[in-house]
């Protein structure tokens, strides 16, 4: 990873905006660090949209799980649960400052959350923003079996149906590399970042689509 001195400046909603669209996002060395510094990768993961992988266990889990997949109902939530230290993570880039910026960003609509619920309880979910056609995903959690890629699938399915064309994942995992993610090159991830920016994506589509 690289720091980026450009973007060296105070933490606002404004400049994050600025740097996602340049390619460079925030993080923090740890959830009680008060240091952020700006990160553009070498090699960018990315989650083809058309190529995610739903196995037939994970298509299964989606019909008979009960679960309840929720869009942008709880942002404070989610940011804090993916946060969170546990079983499926041992250290954290979120700070308070992070969470207080993203959440200014989910007020005015940039960020998103899609949220697993079973019942009353949030088992699963992620974040991240959405700017032209390119969505940033930034973190996922679950405390059960799948939930996170449950929100993932949904995700991507939201995103097609509102015409976006790239699914940015940061850094690859052996999880994400199990749902088809891949790693491109800075410079062809700037190029397909340029091309998604200059689309208007719709994030809300699929729901109107629903509903007629």
């Amino acid at each position: 990873m690289a720091e980026h001195d450009p973007f060296a400046l105070s933490l606002t909603p404004e400049l994050v905006l600025r740097a996602y669209a340049h390619g460079v996002f925030p993080m923090a060395e740890g959830a009680d660090s008060e240091d952020l510094f700006w990160v553009d990768p070498d090699r960018r993961g990315i989650i083809p949209l058309d190529g995610l992988k739903v196995s037939r266990s994970l298509r299964k889990r989606i019909r008979n799980s009960g679960f309840t997949v929720k869009v942008d109902t709880d942002f404070d939530q989610t940011i804090r649960a993916c946060a969170s230290v546990g079983s499926d993570r041992l250290e954290t880039w979120i700070n308070e400052d992070i969470i207080a910026i993203y959440g200014t960003l989910f007020d005015e609509g940039f960020c998103h959350t899609v949220e697993v619920w079973d019942g009353d309880e949030m088992v699963g979910g992620l974040y991240g923003l959405a700017m032209g056609g390119a969505f940033f995903g930034e973190s996922m959690f679950h405390s059960r079996t799948d939930a996170s890629k449950i929100a993932l699938v949904h995700l991507v399915e939201r995103l097609n149906a509102g015409g976006y064309t790239l699914l940015d994942a940061q850094f690859i995992t052996d999880h994400l590399r199990s749902l088809g993610a891949i790693e491109i090159s800075r410079v062809e991830y700037h190029q397909r970042l340029g091309e998604a920016l200059a689309r208007k994506g719709d994030f809300s589509a699929i729901d109107r689509k629903q509903e007629t």
